[in-house]
């Protein structure tokens, strides 16, 4: 088969093993062609550019902007590209954040090689996939309250070790403010201490530990 003819694929992983497994999985079909690699979001944007792929299979951790700023910023200047998110994080924060930023699949770098190769013709086919563990994570906490974002930046500095009254000030809110917000935080995510707080949020997504 012709390259014109090949599903063009863009992978985008910090870890260069990993990158050249999966291009090892990809070129081994008769159907597709990876184009290009980047081992993070600034690289990623570049390589779009330079290359235009039919799929992008995306992480969404790097050291220099994530993988949601990443889709944004491909989104913004190329509206039509597809994007699948390949990562280990399974949070229904992560994933509802992909979804809003436009991502076209889910998957966790769990999924069997032969799973890979079949979600990335059905993108490419114009459809999206997310799978069943997927879905049942965002279900499983969908009449649940979210954080707002100040909650997200207390807890982030708490997790930190930072005390309220330093936390305060680095937000310039009240440590009373600080407190109330500490309340609520227990309360939504339904912890019965900070330590558990601290647990459920990075689980779900909300922070990294």
């Amino acid at each position: 088969m012709i390259d014109q003819a090949r599903i063009r694929v863009l992978t985008v992983d910090n870890h260069p093993l990993l990158r050249e497994g999966i291009a090892a999985i990809i070129n081994d079909q008769p159907d597709m062609l990876v184009v290009a690699q980047a081992a993070d979001g600034h690289e990623a944007i570049q390589q779009f550019r330079a290359h235009r792929p039919d799929i992008t299979l995306l992480d969404l951790k790097f050291r220099d902007i994530s993988g949601l700023d990443t889709m944004i910023a491909i989104h913004r200047d190329f509206p039509g590209a597809r994007i699948v998110v390949l990562t280990i994080f399974d949070g229904d924060i992560d994933i509802r954040r992909a979804l809003e930023a436009g991502a076209h699949g889910y998957l966790l770098k769990s999924t069997p090689p032969e799973e890979l190769v079949k979600v990335i013709r059905q993108v490419h086919a114009g459809k999206k996939h997310f799978p069943a563990a997927v879905a049942a994570c965002l279900a499983e906490h969908l009449s649940e309250e979210d954080l707002s974002e100040r909650e997200t930046q207390v807890l982030q500095h708490l997790a930190g070790g930072n005390r309220n009254r330093d936390i305060a000030e680095r937000l310039f809110i009240a440590e009373e403010t600080v407190k109330v917000h500490v309340k609520h935080i227990m309360e939504k995510l339904g912890a019965h201490d900070r330590a558990h707080a601290f647990a459920i949020a990075a689980r779900r997504g909300f922070i990294q530990l």
